[in-house]
Protein backbone atom coordinates (compact mmCIF):
# COMPACT_ATOMS: atom_id res chain seq x y z
CA UNK A 1 0.00 0.00 0.00
CA UNK A 2 2.37 2.32 1.39
CA UNK A 3 4.74 1.28 -2.17
CA UNK A 4 1.77 2.00 -4.44
CA UNK A 5 1.15 5.44 -2.69
CA UNK A 6 4.69 6.82 -2.98
CA UNK A 7 4.11 5.83 -6.74
CA UNK A 8 0.70 7.74 -7.23
CA UNK A 9 2.37 11.18 -6.06
CA UNK A 10 5.34 10.64 -8.21
CA UNK A 11 3.38 10.30 -10.73
CA UNK A 12 1.73 13.06 -9.52
CA UNK A 13 4.16 15.39 -9.63
CA UNK A 14 6.13 14.70 -12.44
CA UNK A 15 2.95 15.15 -14.38
CA UNK A 16 2.46 19.14 -12.93
CA UNK A 17 5.84 19.73 -14.55
CA UNK A 18 4.64 18.78 -18.29
CA UNK A 19 0.97 20.30 -16.99
CA UNK A 20 2.82 24.14 -17.01
CA UNK A 21 4.35 23.52 -20.94
CA UNK A 22 0.79 22.25 -21.56
CA UNK A 23 -1.19 24.92 -19.58
CA UNK A 24 1.09 27.86 -21.50
CA UNK A 25 0.15 26.67 -24.54
CA UNK A 26 -4.38 25.92 -23.83
CA UNK A 27 -4.85 27.73 -20.56
CA UNK A 28 -6.58 30.56 -22.42
CA UNK A 29 -9.08 27.86 -23.86
CA UNK A 30 -11.38 28.21 -20.89
CA UNK A 31 -11.82 32.47 -21.37
CA UNK A 32 -15.42 33.00 -21.51
CA UNK A 33 -16.94 29.50 -20.50
CA UNK A 34 -17.54 27.52 -16.96
CA UNK A 35 -15.80 24.33 -16.78
CA UNK A 36 -16.67 21.91 -14.42
CA UNK A 37 -14.46 18.10 -14.28
CA UNK A 38 -16.53 15.40 -13.33
CA UNK A 39 -14.18 12.57 -12.75
CA UNK A 40 -15.55 8.93 -12.04
CA UNK A 41 -16.73 5.31 -13.27
CA UNK A 42 -19.92 4.25 -15.55
CA UNK A 43 -21.96 6.40 -13.00
CA UNK A 44 -20.12 9.90 -14.27
CA UNK A 45 -19.82 8.07 -17.99
CA UNK A 46 -23.73 7.78 -17.93
CA UNK A 47 -24.35 4.14 -18.46
CA UNK A 48 -27.80 2.75 -19.30
CA UNK A 49 -28.37 6.66 -20.37
CA UNK A 50 -26.13 7.04 -23.36
CA UNK A 51 -28.41 9.19 -25.37
CA UNK A 52 -28.74 12.33 -22.74
CA UNK A 53 -25.17 11.46 -21.01
CA UNK A 54 -26.52 10.54 -17.77
CA UNK A 55 -26.44 13.16 -14.73
CA UNK A 56 -23.22 14.68 -16.38
CA UNK A 57 -25.53 15.57 -20.10
CA UNK A 58 -28.51 17.15 -17.71
CA UNK A 59 -26.54 18.60 -15.19
CA UNK A 60 -25.16 20.85 -18.30
CA UNK A 61 -28.36 21.59 -20.01
CA UNK A 62 -29.84 22.85 -16.34
CA UNK A 63 -27.14 24.90 -15.56
CA UNK A 64 -27.29 26.68 -18.92
CA UNK A 65 -30.82 27.08 -19.30
CA UNK A 66 -30.51 28.62 -14.73
CA UNK A 67 -27.56 30.76 -15.73
CA UNK A 68 -27.77 32.04 -19.38
CA UNK A 69 -24.69 33.57 -20.33
CA UNK A 70 -21.95 31.30 -18.10
CA UNK A 71 -21.75 29.05 -20.83
CA UNK A 72 -21.21 25.84 -18.96
CA UNK A 73 -19.39 23.12 -20.01
CA UNK A 74 -18.76 19.59 -18.15
CA UNK A 75 -15.57 18.19 -19.26
CA UNK A 76 -16.73 14.23 -18.79
CA UNK A 77 -13.83 11.85 -17.12
CA UNK A 78 -16.08 9.02 -16.52
CA UNK A 79 -14.97 5.85 -17.28
CA UNK A 80 -16.53 2.49 -17.15
CA UNK A 81 -15.27 0.00 -14.31
CA UNK A 82 -12.83 2.68 -12.54
CA UNK A 83 -11.83 2.86 -8.99
CA UNK A 84 -10.04 5.31 -7.01
CA UNK A 85 -6.65 4.21 -8.02
CA UNK A 86 -7.59 4.87 -12.12
CA UNK A 87 -8.98 8.76 -11.20
CA UNK A 88 -5.68 9.17 -9.90
CA UNK A 89 -4.06 8.15 -12.91
CA UNK A 90 -6.26 10.03 -14.54
CA UNK A 91 -4.90 12.65 -12.83
CA UNK A 92 -0.95 11.75 -14.01
CA UNK A 93 -1.84 12.57 -17.31
CA UNK A 94 -0.26 15.47 -18.73
CA UNK A 95 -3.87 16.77 -20.74
CA UNK A 96 -5.68 16.11 -17.90
CA UNK A 97 -2.98 17.73 -15.60
CA UNK A 98 -3.16 21.26 -17.09
CA UNK A 99 -6.93 21.42 -17.76
CA UNK A 100 -7.20 21.36 -14.04
CA UNK A 101 -6.26 24.88 -13.85
CA UNK A 102 -9.15 25.76 -15.85
CA UNK A 103 -11.67 24.04 -13.57
CA UNK A 104 -14.60 26.06 -12.40
CA UNK A 105 -15.45 23.30 -10.08
CA UNK A 106 -14.86 19.34 -9.66
CA UNK A 107 -17.24 17.19 -9.45
CA UNK A 108 -15.89 13.27 -7.94
CA UNK A 109 -18.09 10.30 -8.11
CA UNK A 110 -15.81 6.73 -7.76
CA UNK A 111 -16.24 4.14 -4.86
CA UNK A 112 -18.77 1.85 -5.83
CA UNK A 113 -16.07 -0.37 -7.86
CA UNK A 114 -13.54 -0.33 -5.07
CA UNK A 115 -16.04 -1.36 -2.10
CA UNK A 116 -17.97 -4.21 -4.70
CA UNK A 117 -14.57 -5.48 -6.53
CA UNK A 118 -12.89 -5.69 -2.69
CA UNK A 119 -15.44 -8.58 -2.01
CA UNK A 120 -14.85 -10.28 -5.22
CA UNK A 121 -16.89 -8.09 -7.56
CA UNK A 122 -20.65 -8.65 -5.92
CA UNK A 123 -22.24 -9.20 -2.60
CA UNK A 124 -23.20 -12.30 -2.42
CA UNK A 125 -20.77 -13.63 0.52
CA UNK A 126 -19.24 -10.63 2.55
CA UNK A 127 -15.86 -10.42 3.02
CA UNK A 128 -15.58 -7.77 5.88
CA UNK A 129 -11.95 -7.92 5.72
CA UNK A 130 -11.30 -7.59 2.57
CA UNK A 131 -13.83 -4.45 2.46
CA UNK A 132 -12.11 -3.27 5.58
CA UNK A 133 -8.41 -3.07 3.37
CA UNK A 134 -10.84 -1.49 0.03
CA UNK A 135 -12.14 1.47 2.28
CA UNK A 136 -8.82 2.41 4.08
CA UNK A 137 -6.92 2.23 0.53
CA UNK A 138 -10.02 4.25 -1.18
CA UNK A 139 -10.11 6.87 1.60
CA UNK A 140 -6.13 7.02 0.91
CA UNK A 141 -6.72 7.62 -2.37
CA UNK A 142 -9.59 9.93 -2.22
CA UNK A 143 -7.33 12.19 -0.21
CA UNK A 144 -4.52 12.30 -2.88
CA UNK A 145 -7.76 13.09 -5.98
CA UNK A 146 -8.71 15.67 -3.77
CA UNK A 147 -5.95 17.26 -2.71
CA UNK A 148 -4.43 17.05 -6.59
CA UNK A 149 -7.99 19.08 -7.10
CA UNK A 150 -7.14 21.70 -4.58
CA UNK A 151 -3.21 22.07 -5.45
CA UNK A 152 -4.13 23.00 -9.20
CA UNK A 153 -6.99 25.35 -8.19
CA UNK A 154 -7.27 26.13 -5.04
CA UNK A 155 -10.43 28.48 -5.76
CA UNK A 156 -12.78 26.01 -7.10
CA UNK A 157 -14.99 24.14 -4.78
CA UNK A 158 -15.53 20.53 -5.14
CA UNK A 159 -18.53 18.67 -4.79
CA UNK A 160 -18.30 14.66 -3.56
CA UNK A 161 -20.56 12.38 -4.37
CA UNK A 162 -21.86 9.85 -1.91
CA UNK A 163 -22.72 6.00 -2.71
CA UNK A 164 -26.07 4.49 -3.11
CA UNK A 165 -27.18 1.26 -2.52
CA UNK A 166 -27.71 -0.23 -5.85
CA UNK A 167 -29.32 -3.85 -3.77
CA UNK A 168 -32.45 -2.48 -1.67
CA UNK A 169 -33.27 -6.43 -1.59
CA UNK A 170 -30.11 -6.82 0.24
CA UNK A 171 -31.36 -5.49 3.55
CA UNK A 172 -29.82 -5.28 6.12
CA UNK A 173 -26.56 -7.01 4.68
CA UNK A 174 -25.63 -4.84 2.03
CA UNK A 175 -27.04 -1.02 3.77
CA UNK A 176 -24.45 -1.31 6.58
CA UNK A 177 -21.68 -1.44 4.15
CA UNK A 178 -22.76 1.91 1.73
CA UNK A 179 -23.51 3.58 4.72
CA UNK A 180 -20.04 2.99 6.77
CA UNK A 181 -18.21 3.94 3.16
CA UNK A 182 -20.20 7.09 3.34
CA UNK A 183 -19.70 7.92 6.93
CA UNK A 184 -15.90 7.93 6.33
CA UNK A 185 -16.03 10.06 3.21
CA UNK A 186 -18.02 12.51 5.04
CA UNK A 187 -15.94 12.66 7.68
CA UNK A 188 -13.02 13.49 5.16
CA UNK A 189 -14.88 16.06 2.95
CA UNK A 190 -15.50 17.97 6.55
CA UNK A 191 -12.10 18.86 6.97
CA UNK A 192 -11.78 21.33 4.13
CA UNK A 193 -14.14 23.78 3.90
CA UNK A 194 -13.85 23.44 0.22
CA UNK A 195 -15.49 20.52 -0.30
CA UNK A 196 -19.51 19.42 -0.14
CA UNK A 197 -20.86 15.94 0.28
CA UNK A 198 -23.55 14.98 -2.02
CA UNK A 199 -25.52 12.34 -0.51
CA UNK A 200 -27.25 9.87 -2.85
CA UNK A 201 -28.13 6.98 -0.68
CA UNK A 202 -31.32 8.32 0.07
CA UNK A 203 -32.47 9.03 -3.17
CA UNK A 204 -33.38 5.49 -4.41
CA UNK A 205 -34.59 4.07 -0.97
CA UNK A 206 -38.30 2.71 -1.09
CA UNK A 207 -38.48 3.89 -4.74
CA UNK A 208 -39.53 0.80 -7.56
CA UNK A 209 -36.24 -0.06 -8.85
CA UNK A 210 -37.48 -0.51 -12.19
CA UNK A 211 -38.34 2.57 -12.76
CA UNK A 212 -35.41 4.21 -11.79
CA UNK A 213 -32.71 1.24 -12.74
CA UNK A 214 -31.50 0.63 -16.10
CA UNK A 215 -29.96 -2.77 -14.95
CA UNK A 216 -29.19 -3.89 -11.23
CA UNK A 217 -26.69 -1.04 -10.70
CA UNK A 218 -26.95 1.05 -13.44
CA UNK A 219 -29.39 4.26 -13.58
CA UNK A 220 -31.67 5.23 -16.34
CA UNK A 221 -32.46 8.74 -17.40
CA UNK A 222 -35.43 8.81 -14.83
CA UNK A 223 -32.39 8.02 -11.97
CA UNK A 224 -30.03 10.26 -13.61
CA UNK A 225 -32.72 12.95 -13.44
CA UNK A 226 -33.01 12.32 -9.72
CA UNK A 227 -28.77 12.61 -9.66
CA UNK A 228 -28.77 15.97 -11.29
CA UNK A 229 -31.74 17.83 -9.39
CA UNK A 230 -29.65 16.60 -6.42
CA UNK A 231 -26.30 17.87 -7.02
CA UNK A 232 -27.85 21.42 -8.52
CA UNK A 233 -29.18 21.53 -4.53
CA UNK A 234 -25.18 21.63 -3.68
CA UNK A 235 -23.82 23.09 -6.67
CA UNK A 236 -22.36 26.74 -5.81
CA UNK A 237 -24.07 29.59 -7.26
CA UNK A 238 -22.23 31.53 -10.33
CA UNK A 239 -20.19 34.21 -8.63
CA UNK A 240 -19.80 33.01 -4.92
CA UNK A 241 -17.42 30.30 -4.64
Amino acid sequence: MKRNLIFASAILFAAAAIAYVFYSYYGEAAKGRTIIMAFGDSLTYGQGDRKEQGYVGKLQKELNNRFPGKNFLIENYGVKKRESGDVIMELGKPGTAASLKNADCFILFIGTNDLINSNGGNLKNIHPNKIAEAKENYLRNLGIILNTFKAANEDAPILVLGLYNPYPEGGQRFEPLFDEWNDSTIGLVKKDRGLTYVPTNDLFKGKDKQKYFSDSLHLNKNGYRLLEKRILEKYPQPGNK
